[in-house]
C-alpha cells in the first residue's frame, strides 16, 4: 500500500506552523485530504483549493495515495458488505492520519456516521470509531478544530449558501460556513430561503426518481435566484454540479463555487 503523498503546490509553506486556533500545540497539526470520487474524477480543482487554504493556515498536509471510495453509493443502496469492503480499503488508507479533511459533507458523514455502524460488533469497530472521530468536513475542520476566527480573504460580491443535507443533519455543519463567509471582505452573505431543503441530487436517487428530482432542484433554483445573489457558494460538489446544472438549462449565468475555492481565490497575503 502506498503511502501518503505530500502535496506539491509550491505555494505552501515547507514547515508549516500550528494554527493560532489550536493553543499551545508543540508541533504543525497533520490532516490527510479526503478528495472524496467526484472530486477526484470532476472536481480536482476544489482539492487544490482545500490544500492551499490548509497549508497557508499552517496545516502539513498530506494525500494517502490508496484512499479509496468511503462506501457511501453502495451503503446507501442497502449493500452492507460491498459497503464493508470498500470501507475496510478506506480504513487502512486513512489509519495513520492525525486528522482527515473531507471537500464533501456528505462524504465525511457516512465516514463519521455510516462508520461506526458499519462495523458495529466486528473486528474493525474500534478503528471504525477511531477514525469517524478524526474525520471533519473542510469548513467544520477550520472552525470547530483549527479555531480560525479571522481570514486574509475579500471578494467583493453578493453570495448565498446551499446547506447540503449530510453536512447540516447528519454532521450538525449550519453555523461554520457562514461563519467563514462573513470573514470574507467584501462579500455580502444573503441568507437562502428555506436552506434546509434537499437539492434534490442524492446520488443515486436522481437516477431512480428524475422528476421528482428535477422538481426538488427547481424549487431550490428558485429559491436561489430570488436572493439576487452573484455567487452560489456550498460544502459539496454534487448538490453544487446539480443546482448549476439546473441553472444553466434554465439560461442562468451564477456563479457556483465551493466554499475552499472562494477562500483560497480571495486570499491576500
Amino acid at each position: 500500500m502506498a503511502g501518503p503523498r505530500s502535496t506539491p503546490r509550491s505555494s505552501l509553506r515547507s514547515s508549516p506552523r500550528s494554527p493560532s486556533g489550536v493553543t499551545g500545540a508543540a508541533t504543525p497539526v497533520r490532516a490527510s485530504l479526503m478528495i472524496t470520487c467526484l472530486g477526484d474524477a470532476l472536481f480536482p480543482r476544489v482539492g487544490l483549493a482545500a490544500v492551499e487554504v490548509l497549508g497557508k493556515l499552517g496545516v502539513a498536509v498530506d494525500f494517502p495515495d490508496a484512499q479509496t471510495c468511503c462506501g457511501q453509493p453502495a451503503y446507501n443502496a442497502g449493500h452492507r458488505e460491498a459497503a464493508r469492503a470498500t470501507a475496510r480499503a478506506f480504513l487502512r488508507a486513512f489509519a495513520g492520519s492525525q486528522y482527515v479533511v473531507s471537500v464533501s459533507g456528505s462524504c465525511a458523514a457516512m465516514v463519521r456516521d455510516g462508520f461506526p455502524e458499519l462495523f458495529a460488533g466486528r473486528p474493525e469497530e474500534a478503528a471504525a470509531a477511531s477514525l469517524a472521530a478524526r474525520t471533519f468536513e473542510f469548513s467544520q475542520f477550520l472552525v470547530d478544530v483549527l479555531g480560525v476566527e479571522e481570514l486574509p480573504v475579500a471578494r467583493r460580491a453578493t453570495a448565498t449558501l446551499h446547506h447540503s443535507c449530510h453536512a447540516r443533519r447528519l454532521l450538525g455543519v449550519v453555523e461554520q460556513p457562514e461563519r467563514l463567509l462573513g470573514m470574507v471582505e467584501g462579500l455580502e452573505y444573503i441568507p437562502l430561503p428555506h436552506a434546509e431543503l434537499c437539492c434534490g441530487f442524492g446520488g443515486t436517487f436522481a437516477v431512480k426518481m428524475p422528476r421528482i428530482s428535477t422538481a426538488m432542484v427547481d424549487e431550490k433554483v428558485d429559491r436561489v435566484l430570488d436572493t439576487g445573489a452573484e455567487l452560489l457558494v456550498g460544502l459539496d460538489m454534487s448538490c453544487l454540479m446539480n443546482i448549476e446544472g439546473r441553472l444553466r438549462r434554465r439560461g442562468h449565468r451564477l456563479e457556483v463555487r465551493h466554499l475552499a475555492e472562494v477562500l483560497a481565490a480571495g486570499w491576500q497575503r
